[in-house]
């Protein structure tokens, strides 16, 4: 019988949560398989097995394990158990009634096949139901109770006027992100300057050439890439706004690590897209979706979450128009995009609707003064209205003549 042990993850790190078991007391686990996975302060991580036997588990889900702490074992002297070979079932015919066809439901909506009947013919708003199935999947008994009580919307299937009140033990994740948040907000002179940019041209230049970018490169041409592009210029121009302050001393970077806020069902995690200023837009976007796809399947690695030197969050994606977001520390300085929206604006004279973001720059004053702060953001906003000026940060024309 050999123990298992919760693995060091960090110097600073004394404790982890166990977040589920992969693998059940009784299996048979091979070695090198995950049989858990755990969430320290910074960053989630697999464990897998030592050895091939079978498991014991010493841990609940939910429970929060010391460094070091045996919370399973594994018997390596027990035999492999025979894998039963049945013989398949004849496949028995289903008949089902001819109901309100389907396609009507959005594919993003999770239902029972009746649920989703039901919703299509009786065109039942999905916002006004509450599901209790799997991982809120819409069950019949749902959309009937919707339908039974109009304008009437429990909690998470909750009976009408319920007064129930339920606590939950905070994550190690949400504890980091709650202690970091206010040590920001105690420990920097925040500060936050505004603008706002015509996205006109980003949004005809992604329509022109976004089905041969993803022919060519395997991914979607979307927003990020030029808003980390435009930022990793303007951060070389105003050094001060990729830098950070320790002690006495203001350290410099010559490279630009941009964190990218990405939000998951455990909270916000901030990973690193390293050296924007050398990479392609193929490139960004590329890394925009490795890191998303593992923050939220949970794999990302603590290097991955650490080293920033610049942060961009992105609020617009759920309808924010205008926030000012916390920076994150040791940063000295975020960029909070928002939602795009047709505004009238005055162009040459005269008023046209235009597709308009607000930026949203929050900066710590005691290193980057208001004239750096508003110049960088003029910047920002230059480079991405006339998206040409990524290619070499100046008017190709002003180029040309030297000017």
């Amino acid at each position: 019988m050999i123990d298992v042990k919760v693995p060091s993850v960090g110097e600073s790190i004394n404790e982890v949560t166990l977040l589920k078991w992969t693998k059940k007391t009784g299996d048979y686990v091979e070695l090198d398989e995950v049989i858990a996975e755990l969430e320290s302060e910074k960053a989630t991580f697999e464990v897998n097995a030592e050895k091939a036997g079978i498991l014991k588990t010493m841990a609940t889900e939910g429970d929060t394990i010391l460094i070091g702490s045996v919370f399973a074992s594994i018997d390596e002297t027990a035999e492999k158990p025979a894998v039963a070979v049945k013989e398949a079932a004849p496949a028995k015919p289903v008949f089902v009634k001819n109901e309100a066809p389907v396609t009507a439901v959005s594919n993003d909506i999770k239902a029972s096949p009746v649920a989703a009947a039901i919703i299509a013919d009786k065109k039942v708003d999905t916002a006004s139901i509450s599901p209790t199935g799997f991982g809120g999947k819409i069950m019949k008994h749902d959309v009937l109770d919707a339908l039974n009580n109009p304008g009437k919307k429990s909690f998470a299937g909750v009976e009408l006027f319920s007064r129930n009140v339920r606590k939950e033990r905070m994550s190690n994740l949400r504890k980091t992100i709650s202690r970091r948040l206010v040590e920001s907000k105690n420990t920097t002179a925040m500060l936050t300057t505004f603008n706002e940019v015509d996205m006109g041209n980003i949004m005809d230049t992604r329509k022109k050439y976004k089905d041969k970018f993803k022919e060519l490169h395997g991914v979607n041409l979307g927003f990020m890439s030029f808003f980390t592009k435009a930022c990793a210029i303007a951060l070389s121009e105003w050094p001060s706004v990729n830098a950070y302050l320790d002690g006495d001393e203001l350290v410099y970077h010559d490279y630009a690590d941009i964190s990218i806020a990405v939000s998951t069902p455990r909270g916000l995690t901030v990973p690193v897209i390293r050296n924007v200023e050398s990479l392609s837009m193929a490139d960004i976007e590329k890394k925009v979706v490795e890191l998303a796809t593992k923050a939220r399947d949970s794999k990302l690695t603590a290097e991955e979450l650490t080293g920033g030197t610049f942060t961009i969050t992105n609020g617009g994606v759920f309808g924010s128009l205008m926030s000012t977001p916390i920076i994150n520390i040791p940063q000295s300085a975020i960029l909070g995009m928002h939602k795009i929206q047709d505004r009238p604006m005055a162009i040459n004279g005269k008023v046209e609707v235009r597709p308009m973001m607000y930026l949203a720059l929050s900066y710590d004053h005691r290193i980057i003064d208001g004239r750096e702060s508003v110049s960088f953001l003029v910047r920002v906003k230059e480079l991405l209205e006339k998206p040409e000026l990524l290619l070499i940060g100046k008017d190709p024309v002003k180029a040309l003549l030297e000017l």
